[in-house]
């Protein structure tokens, strides 16, 4: 029976990747539920299965065996187009090479999930440009990626994925390329949008001072749920944003 308070359950997930020789097991019976609300950090060492994970959550991959309910629907009950549908209202993804379009500008760029919704095209700029104050850049609409420092391109990417207001951002090493000031404050605006707007936050990382922004950690250790604990001394972010 799912729980209307969790955004995610996810029971005894298997995914396995064979090559035509060997079969690797990347996630072997992982289970747990996120709530609504909730900021998750996912740590673990390289091929621990992190990425993998975040690939079936986000939709982007299928699980060889096991249940994940998202939002109270089991995703294997989901056809091909209904899936794109939801990730695309219902998901934000920011990624660590942060996937700008060169030669395009931060509004243009942060409109770029629209194409594909029902969101009429005469409010495209306007959600953009709210978008893109709510991550301190309004000043820096129509530059393009050339010209923003690693943290501004950041935040243009957690703008573009706030555009279609998603339930749920999963934040994939966010902050994987950026100098520890940049990277500070690209954490204070996901910590924002979990505390002040109520996203429920997926963060991928290897760096325990990022991990430590979340209520909980689940550690990976080779495709299985090493230990799922409560973050006692969260850190807490400014408010202020470096221009």
């Amino acid at each position: 029976m799912s729980n209307n308070l969790n955004i995610i359950e996810v029971h005894n997930l298997k995914k396995s990747y064979n090559d035509g020789e060997t079969q690797t097991l990347a996630l072997d019976n992982v289970s747990f539920t996120v709530r609504k609300g909730e900021f998750l950090a996912i740590m673990g060492p390289s091929g621990s299965g992190k990425s993998t994970l975040l690939h079936v959550l986000g939709l982007l991959d299928d699980a060889t065996s096991g249940d994940y309910i998202f939002d109270g629907k089991k995703t294997s009950s989901y056809s091909g187009n209904e899936l794109a549908a939801l990730r695309n209202k219902k998901i934000g993804f920011v990624f660590q090479a942060f996937n700008l379009l060169a030669r395009t500008s931060v509004l243009e760029n942060v409109k770029l999930p629209l194409i594909y919704s029902d969101i009429p095209e005469h409010e495209w700029d306007m959600r953009a440009r709210t978008a893109i104050e709510a991550v301190g850049l309004s000043h820096r609409l129509e530059h393009q990626p050339s010209e923003l420092s690693g943290g501004e391109r950041q935040r243009v990417a957690i703008a573009r994925s706030l555009i279609n207001d998603p339930d749920i951002i999963f934040a994939d090493e966010p902050t994987g390329n950026l100098d520890s000031k940049s990277g500070k404050n690209v954490m204070s605006i996901i910590q924002k949008l979990n505390e002040e707007n109520g996203k429920t936050i997926i963060l991928i990382t290897h760096e325990t001072s990022t991990a430590d922004h979340a209520e909980r950690i689940i550690h990976l250790l080779d495709g299985v749920i090493d230990r799922d604990e409560k973050v006692k001394n969260r850190l807490t972010t400014s408010d202020e944003y470096v221009k």
